[in-house]
């Protein structure tokens, strides 16, 4: 698929600053939310996920798992550490899950704090640790840092489990994780860049939280791919997961005049916020468009997006983990040894010219 560049001359001045806050998907202290949810059937969103590795546990197949804990009524004490769920469809999705499973009814006594901050995500984690918690499942905002939290955890016999994101830290302090392979993620997507076989490659990086797992592997693949091809990256900045700081970035580029055929955004947020943009300048994209729009994360209004032509490519990122960690934490309850430490999310990604409208129906979250 051939594109043509987009040259923009300079009309208005250049923007001054580019914000770089967070908006709405902020990193607002760590909060609280003690055990029961209402959501207590399994989430519908789960079954939308027809070959990531089924995760519908219904409420009733998930309370017979721990069953002998509930019978005694001996809840199983969980303090489960996440970013923040209005960050993006994905965390929302994520979130919604795990509250749908861990609940009094299932057999968990669950406490959750939310940050998008480690430092934050840190503290929470020392106050669960205190607290009791006989499980400590964690979603890291960073991969660094960790050592010695998990060191405190495991001296006082707290159980720790991944899930979503992995971290620096040696597998010895942790039971197990759940995680999608965001370095899989980026090399999928880098790869299906480069067979669009463009004439030249002149890229606006649109990058998530710096430091996170998902920003790394996504971030990675480009980077690497970009030096072994000659591919110029125009712009390579963090827009924090937000539409609004993705928007005002790409408007800068649009401002100054540069050149660009291509919007690498590591998430499908940023990628709308980029969109935006190029509406607000009439530039065409997507199928047969001037700018390849590229997301992560298969919210089903960005699928509904590649399937209407507006974007081009959106790679998949599996938010449904928590089936696989109550398998695990009853596995470990029943005296088990775990087959394997590491469980890989099955991932991929979709392309605008076939996608269906099935595959926004399945796969959207």
């Amino acid at each position: 698929m051939k594109k043509k560049l987009v040259s923009m001359v300079l009309s208005l001045a250049m923007v001054a600053a580019v914000v770089t806050g967070c908006g709405n998907s902020g990193s607002a202290p760590a909060s609280t939310d003690t055990a029961a949810t209402t959501d207590t059937a399994a989430t519908t969103d789960t079954a939308a996920t027809t070959d990531t590795a089924a995760t519908t546990d219904t409420a009733a197949d998930t309370a017979a798992d721990t069953s002998a804990d509930a019978a005694s009524g001996e809840l199983i004490k969980v303090g489960i550490i996440n970013n923040d769920p209005n960050e993006s469809g994905y965390r929302t999705a994520n979130d919604k899950d795990l509250k749908a499973t861990f609940t009094e009814e299932n057999g968990y006594d669950a406490s959750f704090a939310y940050s998008n901050e480690n430092d934050e995500q840190i503290a929470a984690a020392q106050k669960f640790i205190q607290d009791g918690v006989d499980y400590l499942l964690l979603s890291a905002a960073g991969t660094a840092g960790w050592d010695s939290t998990l060191q405190d955890a495991q001296a006082a016999g707290v159980r720790v489990i991944l899930f979503d994101r992995v971290i620096d830290a040696s597998e010895d302090l942790y039971e197990g994780s759940i995680v999608s392979d965001m370095d899989k993620e980026g090399q999928t997507a880098v790869d299906w860049l480069k067979s669009q076989g463009l004439s030249e490659y002149n890229i606006i990086h649109l990058q998530g939280v710096m430091g996170s797992a998902a920003q790394v592997g996504r971030s990675g693949a480009l980077t690497d791919t970009a030096e072994a091809e000659g591919w110029n990256i125009v712009t390579q900045q963090t827009a924090d997961w937000n539409a609004e700081t993705a928007q005002q970035i790409v408007q800068s580029v649009i401002d100054s005049g540069t050149s660009f055929n291509v919007i690498y955004a590591e998430n499908d947020d940023m990628a709308r916020g980029a969109v935006a943009a190029l509406d607000s300048a009439n530039i065409s994209h997507g199928v047969d468009g001037d700018v390849i729009i590229m997301g992560f994360d298969c919210n089903q209004w960005a699928l509904q997006e590649l399937l209407d032509g507006n974007w081009n490519y959106d790679g998949q990122c599996n938010p449904f983990q928590s089936s696989y960690i109550n398998d695990i934490i009853t596995k470990l309850q029943n005296g088990e040894t775990l087959s394997e430490k590491t469980i890989i999310m099955d991932e991929k990604g979709f392309d605008a010219t076939t996608i269906t409208a099935d595959d926004v129906a399945n796969y959207g979250i």
